[in-house]
This record gives structure tokens, sequence and C-alpha cells, in this order.
């Protein structure tokens, strides 16, 4: 068994050992790695920054790849067509967003502060302050599993949604059949940011919904407001040692709506469809900030909800994924009790059931 602890590689902090631990620096590194455990029949695990895992107090018992390539490349760059710039999958995300703003390639400001690795982000199509990065991709490189060989998809293929991909489909084993190579974006040239969508995040720009600010200011701001919810990774903070939003906001149908009680957040979802805050249905089911912190609650305080947003699950020293499930499993039935909604983990549980 491995020295490797998962509970080093994610933002939670919790995790077992590796049966087997490999870390890949180049795309041949990763393309030999996965078909090394394919071809052995073991199971894969592959890990950027860890942000979006909850994994087994017992480890994983395959293999588990880290993937720690670095580096970006410009493919084409004109005043018109804008800037088209490949990423590799290993880098940090929030890396890449401050050298596009500094660099004056508009449309991912809004996404700065978010943890993690942008492989990671089309998978999930990561979004935040009324954002998300389909809008901004123009291609994704990949290994494919069952077909032996790169595949490049675009976004008219990635069948993106809310916090969800093609990328997600899995193999027979119940792992990501696409691992993520690289990722290629199309940005428009300017100082300017995208539409600003997000009415909180107007409000600290002093724009209206649909203006433009400076990237510049909309990265500062977005910084400012991840931070004061617990969203930026800091070691002196034990609110952000999380997987941050723990639940996404839920989707109904509008004739499956009325089970909202009045004040309930409602916004339109697309065709037929209303999108509600999980976060609210957490607060109005009873569970405030810091919830669980107490020594006679369901973790002993290990674990609660961020003392700064609701919706992380926060470790506050010596939390184990048990305790993480735990107050989890104690959230999500108080809100089906409460207001018959079912909430869904965004994390993925790895050996682990909610």
């Amino acid at each position: 068994m491995s020295q490797t602890l998962l509970s080093s590689l994610t933002t939670s902090g919790v995790g077992g050992p590796a049966a087997r631990f490999e870390e890949a620096r180049t795309e041949a590194e990763i393309i030999d790695a996965v078909r090394t455990a394919d071809d052995a029949g073991e199971q894969l695990l592959i890990i950027g920054g860890g942000s979006n895992l909850v994994v087994s107090d017992d480890g994983y018992p395959g293999t588990v790849l880290r993937i720690a390539t670095e580096g970006l490349a410009v493919n084409s760059a004109d005043a018109c067509g804008g800037v088209s710039v490949a990423v590799q999958a290993g880098h940090v995300w929030d890396d890449f967003v401050e050298h596009a703003v500094r660099h004056a390639w508009s449309g991912v400001e809004a996404l700065s502060g978010i943890p993690g690795s942008a492989g990671a982000t089309p998978v999930q199509n990561v979004g935040a302050y009324g954002a998300d990065v389909a809008q901004t991709i123009w291609q994704v490189r990949t290994y494919d599993r069952v077909a032996r060989a790169v595949r490049t998809f675009v976004p008219s293929e990635l069948a993106f949604g809310y916090r969800d991909s093609l990328l997600k489909q899995t193999t027979a084993a119940g792992s990501p059949r696409f691992v993520v190579l690289s990722v290629e974006f199309q940005l428009p040239l300017g100082r300017m940011s995208a539409p600003v969508r997000y009415a909180e995040l107007a409000r600290a720009l002093g724009v209206e919904p649909g203006e433009r600010a400076s990237a510049l200011d909309v990265r500062r701001e977005v910084l400012r407001l991840r931070a004061s919810k617990g969203m930026v990774l800091d070691p002196e903070d034990r609110d952000t040692f999380s997987t941050g939003s723990f639940f996404t906001n839920p989707i109904l149908a509008v004739e499956d709506a009325g089970v909202l009680p009045e004040g309930a957040p409602r916004y339109p979802a697309g065709d037929g469809l209303v999108k509600t805050s999980a976060a609210w249905l957490i607060e109005h089911a009873g569970f405030p900030k810091g919830y669980g912190l107490a020594p006679d609650s369901v973790t002993g305080g290990r674990a609660s909800l961020s003392t700064k947003h609701t919706l992380a699950l926060t470790n506050r020293g010596g939390a184990t994924a048990k305790d993480l499930l735990a107050l989890a499993r104690e959230v999500r039935d108080g809100v089906r009790a409460r207001f018959g909604i079912q909430l869904t983990n965004e994390p993925l549980l790895i050996g682990i059931e909610l």
C-alpha cells in the first residue's frame, strides 16, 4: 500500500492511502499511466487540484494519478477574433485566470478564485457569479480510455449543462472514460469584462446587471466576495478546508416548484424549469452557518457547515470522510423533511455514498 494519503491531495483534507500513486508531468506520461492501469485491470482515480473530491477513509484500492502538467500556449491572437489559448490540464485554474486578466483576455474574470486545475473545469462545467467555462471553451483534448485514443471535443459535442458535461461519462468500472489532457479557450481581447450577470457582483461593482466593468475590478471583487464566504483557499482559515459548495442548487419543474415556500429564491432555468437556492433551503431548514461545531454534534465538532457560507462542509481539524458524510446526510435529510426537496452532492464521492 502506498504511503500517499489522499487527505494530503484534497482541499477537504480527508481520505485514506492510495494503493498506488503516480504523478504525470507531460501529456505522454498521463496517457502512459492511464494505459498501464487499464492494461493491469486496476481501478483508476484522476486527481488534479483535489477540490471536488471526498475520498473514503479506507483510501483508494487502485491507482491514483495526479495530473501535474503545467503551461499554456497561445495558438492564435488577433484584434477581431480574440485569443485562442490552450491550457494544460494540471495548470492551476486561478493562475490561468489571473494571467488572462493581466493580458487583457476577457471572459473568465468572474471565475477567479475557484480552486483546482484547468482540466477539471469542463468536466462539471465549473461556474460562479453568472459565468461558466462553457461560455469560453473552444475545444477539449482528451484521452478516450474505451477507444484507447486521443480525442478532441468541441462545445457542441460536450453536452454542457448545469455542473454537467459529456466528460462525466464513466467506464464500466465507474471511473471517467475521458481523461482531460488540455483545454483550449477562445477569449475576446480587451480590458473590459464579459457582461456582469450576477446581481450581487453587479452591486459590488456599481453597475447594472448586463453591463460590463473593468476585468481587473471584476477579478478583485470576485476574490473579495469569495473570501468573505470562505471560498478562497487559505491555510489559516478552517472554513476553506472544504470542497466549496457541497450541494448543487436544485432545479425543479415549474409544477414542482410549488413546494417552495414564500420567499424562497426562484430563477428561470430553461423551458419549464426553475432553479432555487440550496443555501436558502439549508438555512431555513434549521442549519445555520457553523452548524455542527458543538462538541455534542453528529461530528463531535470535527466537521461543520462553514461559519461564512452554509453550502460548504468544512474540516475543522481532525475530521474524517465519515464525519463529513454524517453532516451531509443530516443536512440533506433535514431539507427533504422540511421542504420535500432532495439535495444532490456536487463533489465526487469516492468509495463512499451519501
